[in-house]
């Protein structure tokens, strides 16, 4: 999602800090179907803050290494729990210096099948592979995706990828500078599939921006990030990995009253439940679409990703990047 304004900026110049601070996570049962997944005296732990607009966790569970965007600073951050908070990439999302004033960083990331950092790229307009090794980060990057039947992407916002390699995407127009440098008339959602053709899949979601699949991958969740109609979509697959057809699956309009923020980053446990950002934090709702519990934050909530025992929660929360351990 867009970051909420440019008073987040650090004006000093400082660099982004680690922090190993608990901060409040205020949970809010809504169904004791909750109980089983979180307790209720969780405390969440600042890992990082300082930033402009933190986006696009990916917990990389073999190296025990997080990786987050700051989408208006063009950085790529790397968190470790021995070493700490470092710069990973930069520039990451806009390569190619020109007059860009908004958004022009990377925003969601994904390791492909072959352990490849896959980047939302807002500045390049692209969606890209970085040419370089996980340990050893370079701006070399071979892009999947720049444009569609001629005509430039937006800003590709987050990225998945599914069991036979395809990737899926979101592009809405958060990144662009100025309303005249849109080049497609809509803001849309796409697949490249495995011989690299992209197909557009979605035109008529206004603001599309988080997605992902269920655990059996039948069916593909789509966030709108639209304050007038804030909705999280869902799309049956068919065996291609294309839409059969869908609907609205839960709507935050009637709740935009219990905080800031909406529908933009998610992710789905192994169990169908989804870790959804939502008004006043974190929400979790089950595959049957009943909010079972809101993990209530300080500020805005863009994105968030699961360690792989689904014990650990990372939140990026505005200026913050917070971890929340779930379980016992």
């Amino acid at each position: 999602m867009n970051s909420p304004s440019s008073s987040n900026q650090d004006k000093s110049g400082q660099q982004p800090a680690e922090n190993t601070n608990f901060t409040t996570v205020e949970v809010e049962i809504l169904n004791d179907k909750a109980k089983d997944i979180l307790d209720e005296n969780i405390k969440g732990t600042v890992i990082a803050d300082n930033f402009i607009w933190s986006e696009g966790p990916l917990w990389i569970d073999d190296k025990e290494l997080l990786l987050f965007s700051d989408v208006p600073a063009n950085v790529i951050y790397q968190w470790t729990p021995e070493d700490g908070l470092s710069e990973y990439l930069k520039p990451a999302g806009m390569t190619t210096p020109h007059e860009h004033d908004k958004e022009p960083g990377p925003n969601g990331l994904i390791l492909n099948h072959q352990g490849e950092l896959v980047i939302c790229q807002h500045g390049d307009h692209a969606l890209s592979i970085m040419n370089a090794p996980i340990e050893a980060p370079q701006v070399k990057f071979k892009v999947l995706a720049n444009e569609y039947q001629g005509k430039r992407l937006n800003s590709p916002n987050d990225v998945i990828i599914d069991k036979k390699g395809q990737y899926y995407f979101t592009d809405p127009d958060y990144g662009l500078a100025k309303a005249e440098d849109k080049e497609l008339p809509f803001n849309g959602v796409f697949k490249i599939d495995n011989s690299g053709i992209l197909e557009l899949l979605i035109d008529t979601i206004s603001h599309p921006n988080g997605l992902a699949f269920s655990p059996d991958e039948q069916n593909l969740y789509i966030a709108n990030s639209n304050h007038d109609s804030p909705i999280i979509y869902k799309y049956r697959l068919d065996h291609n990995g294309d839409i059969l057809d869908g609907g609205v699956f839960f709507d935050f309009k009637p709740l935009l009253d219990r905080g800031p923020g909406g529908p933009d980053g998610f992710k789905v446990d192994s169990s169908g439940n989804i870790y959804t950002s939502g008004p006043g934090g974190v929400w979790i709702i089950s595959p049957e679409g009943e909010p079972l519990a809101r993990l209530i934050t300080e500020n805005r909530v863009s994105n968030c990703a699961l360690s792989k025992d689904e014990k650990t929660l990372f939140v990026t929360n505005t200026d913050k990047v917070l971890q929340i351990k779930l379980k016992n």
